[in-house]
Formats: C-alpha cells, sequence, structure tokens
C-alpha cells in the first residue's frame, strides 16, 4: 500500500487521473516563482557575505592601524622615560653639589674643578631632556610648585614664589620633581 493520497486514488479508480490544464500552468507559476526567489536568496546570501567580508577587512584594518600607532606611542614614551629613576636619583647628587658650591672655601682652584664638574653632569642630564623648573618670581602653578609655606613679603606679589626651598625638574616635558617653594600671601 502506498501513503500518497493521489496513488490511493488511482489505485481505487483504477485509472490514472491526468491533471488539468489550469493546475499545470498553476504548478509551473509556483516553480518559476519559486525559482525566482531561490536565485534572489542566492544572490542576497552572495552580496552579504562579501560586503560582510569588506566591512570585517575594514575594520580589522582600522584596528591593526590603531594597534601600530599605540605600540609606537608606547616605544617612544619607553625612550622617553627610560632614564627617569635614573635622572630621579641624581638630583640628590646635582642637589649636594650645588649646597657644597655655595659654602666658601679656602682653596679657589678646588671650587672651580668642582664647578667644572657640576656643569659637565649638569650638562649630560639636560642632553638626556632634564629642565629645571623656573619658580622664583613666578606664579603659583600647582602642577610645578609643591607650596609648602606661605610668607608675609612686600617683595612679590600674592600668589607669586618668593623663595625656593628645593629645586624642581622636568625629564622630557614630565615633572620628575616639583619646586618646594614659599608663596607670598
Amino acid at each position: 500500500m502506498t501513503k500518497d493520497p493521489k496513488d490511493r486514488e488511482e489505485q481505487m479508480t483504477g485509472e490514472e487521473q491526468e491533471p488539468c490544464e489550469e493546475e499545470l500552468q498553476e504548478e509551473e507559476k509556483e516553480d518559476v516563482q519559486t525559482e525566482g526567489e531561490d536565485k534572489k536568496e542566492e544572490q542576497k546570501e552572495q552580496t552579504e557575505p562579501k560586503e560582510d567580508e569588506s566591512s570585517r577587512y575594514m575594520r580589522l584594518m582600522a584596528d591593526f592601524q590603531n594597534y601600530k600607532k599605540r605600540v609606537e606611542k608606547e616605544k617612544s614614551d619607553i625612550y622617553s622615560y627610560a632614564n627617569e629613576k635614573l635622572a630621579t636619583e641624581l638630583l640628590t647628587v646635582l642637589d649636594n653639589f650645588e649646597r657644597a658650591l655655595e659654602h666658601e672655601g679656602e682653596d679657589k682652584s678646588f671650587k672651580e674643578g668642582m664647578e667644572m664638574i657640576f656643569k659637565q653632569l649638569f650638562d649630560v642630564l639636560e642632553k638626556a631632556g632634564l629642565k629645571e623648573i623656573p619658580a622664583l618670581g613666578e606664579e603659583f602653578d600647582p602642577n610645578f610648585h609643591n607650596a609648602v609655606m606661605n610668607e608675609d613679603t612686600d617683595e612679590y606679589e600674592s600668589g607669586t614664589v618668593s623663595g625656593v626651598m628645593q629645586k624642581g625638574y622636568t625629564l622630557n616635558g614630565k615633572v620628575i620633581r616639583p619646586s618646594m617653594v614659599r608663596v607670598a600671601s
């Protein structure tokens, strides 16, 4: 026994039923419509992945360009600030040199030699990007100055630095030690 209803009808009647012309035309129209729809869907499927692939490619290119820029910036930062720790530790040596040079001594040639060594050391650090932060007589800036005390003075206007207790320095534009200052009130 067959399960298809047409086959059952044929078996019962014993004759094959031919479909009428209207039914054939409708089936052909349906086939043509489904073929057209299938072609449209295939075209969409073919074009969508291409667009998706191209947008994915563009996104990956942009990500890669951003990655390259970020790595280049990190490299330049590493080169710029690689000596930061060394320069910070040498600042105490500079401070001690300056204190020693301020002290009056009997031997002038010794003092001249010390000044030359100090200048040589400071020049080397300047080539590495170290700069002294100007403070005395400047407007107080909390980004560069560390106010330790206020003082009343007629020599400077209110809000300006009236005295420097410890010099401050920048390394390639980055503050590595702010100036310790007194501010006129």
